[in-house]
């Protein structure tokens, strides 16, 4: 059997890859768009295809020979109308599978009611309805997922760095929201065994462990790892600053942290049975097993994928501004800020940074400090210079793309202005400076 894997770089599809490269009775293909970011998978051969889903001759390509299709796609964190998008790519993934003669398409999207869900998990839900729209030409297996935790993923790290950093824990309303938390290990066995299940027709599969809310996953998670929370609800906590205090307390970014918390805002429980009548040989394991399991990798540092899986070089280069290197761009134009700044009372540029090559959290980098500091994934810089209100710069690496984010929280209408007044500069600054970034990536490695 020939099986296509896409998504293989992302959190699912590449610790799925492994297990389907180490089967014995399948052939694996993957799908992606730049075969430099696949690792090695034990010594077993597997067939790369690179392309996207709106190239149609790539796709067809791909798609060739095929019995059985794995479509773990999404644009989780993209902008602009990322809808539109996933509408395209999986019509057109659908058709050419018919084309193809593909048998079975299986693919993983969430919980949810559509009526209710946030944008994202709407969209995952629409993405389902395409692939399953023709029942009469292609077999799809939709398994639906709530908070899936695993070493890695982006809710166990929220989970884990609130419950490690917060004895005291202030909540919006939706931490009572509930959910049916989920081990990767357990989304991994379903979506394997999938591949040579019996089944006719389409397939709704809602997988989960038991019930519970958000508010219930920190505290049991830190009795896991024997610590005593207490968490207290305010009414007046909006998503928006919701997903700003994610930004500061853990290392996701606010374009994920933002689709986190909005999908958290309704309820993501299992509408069936289907998993239960069709894999009665998997038995979810308990949420405390599944934060153990997660943390004992962390330990061994043995976590085989990321929400992020990102570019060291490109990292390198993010954790080289500042100092005698400078900014990167328009140099000129930083110094006439740190002058400015240096007379207004503030920090200005002349203070430099601790060490040239390495930076920790705490470090002062010219006006900046650094907040947080993810290895190969996040640089979050708080701004010490004189502004009116609280402004944070952020690099994160997602995949193969570099994300730079310049936050403000303006303070009054002065602070408004301001930030205005300086938004066309900011773009122009920031984005010859994320060039210069990666160049210099690509010359060091």
């Amino acid at each position: 059997m020939r099986v296509l894997l896409t998504g293989a770089t992302g959190y699912i599809g590449r610790r799925l890859m492994e297990r389907l490269a180490a089967d014995e009775d399948l052939v694996l293909r993957v799908f992606v768009r730049s075969a430099a970011k696949l690792q090695p998978t034990s010594g077993r051969r597997v067939e790369v295809a690179e392309g996207s889903t709106f190239d149609r001759p790539a796709l067809a390509a791909a798609l060739a020979g095929v019995e059985t299709a794995y479509y773990l796609i999404h644009s989780m964190g993209a902008k602009g109308d990322f809808t539109e998008l996933e509408r395209r790519s999986a019509e057109n993934f659908r058709d050419a599978a018919i084309e193809a003669g593909v048998r079975r398409i299986i693919y993983l999207g969430g919980l949810g009611v559509k009526e209710t869900a946030s944008r994202h998990l709407r969209s995952r839900i629409e993405t389902g309805e395409i692939l399953s729209g023709r029942p009469d030409r292609i077999q799809t297996l939709w398994f639906r997922a709530g908070v899936i935790i695993g070493s890695g993923s982006a809710s166990f790290e929220i989970i884990r760095n609130l419950v490690q950093k917060l004895p005291l824990m202030i909540a919006p309303r939706w931490v009572l929201t509930r959910t049916q938390p989920i081990a990767v290990d357990d989304v991994l066995n379903y979506l394997e065994q999938a591949r040579t299940a019996e089944a006719e027709g389409n397939l709704m599969i809602d997988i989960g462990s038991e019930v519970m809310s958000f508010k219930d996953m920190l505290v049991r998670a830190a009795s896991v790892m024997g610590l005593r929370r207490r968490i207290v609800r305010v009414p007046l906590f909006t998503p928006k600053l919701s997903s700003y205090w994610l930004l500061l307390m853990t290392p996701v970014p606010y374009g994920i942290a933002r689709e986190l918390v909005e999908g958290l805002r309704s309820e993501t429980i299992a509408s069936n049975n289907e998993a239960a009548v069709r894999f009665p040989g998997i038995k979810p394991v308990a949420y405390e097993r599944a934060i153990a399991a997660a943390l004992e990798e962390i330990e061994r540092n043995q976590v085989l994928s990321r929400w992020c899986d990102s570019s060291a070089a490109v990292f390198r280069s993010v954790t080289s501004l500042g100092g005698r290197r400078g900014w990167m761009a328009l140099g000129p134009l930083w110094r006439i800020r740190g002058w400015m700044d240096k007379l207004s009372g503030g920090p200005g540029l002349s203070r430099g940074r601790r060490d040239p090559d390495n930076l920790r959290i705490g470090d002062g980098l010219d006006f900046w400090k650094v907040l947080d500091l993810q290895p190969d994934r996040r640089l979050l810089l708080l701004a010490q210079m004189k502004v009116p209100g609280r402004a944070w710069l952020e690099f994160a690496i997602e995949g193969n793309i570099l994300v730079q984010t310049a936050f403000f929280l303006p303070r009054g209408l002065w602070g408004r202005l301001y930030w205005y007044s300086m938004k066309p500069a900011h773009a122009f600054i920031f984005k010859k400076m994320s060039r210069r970034i990666i160049e210099r990536a690509r010359s060091s490695s």
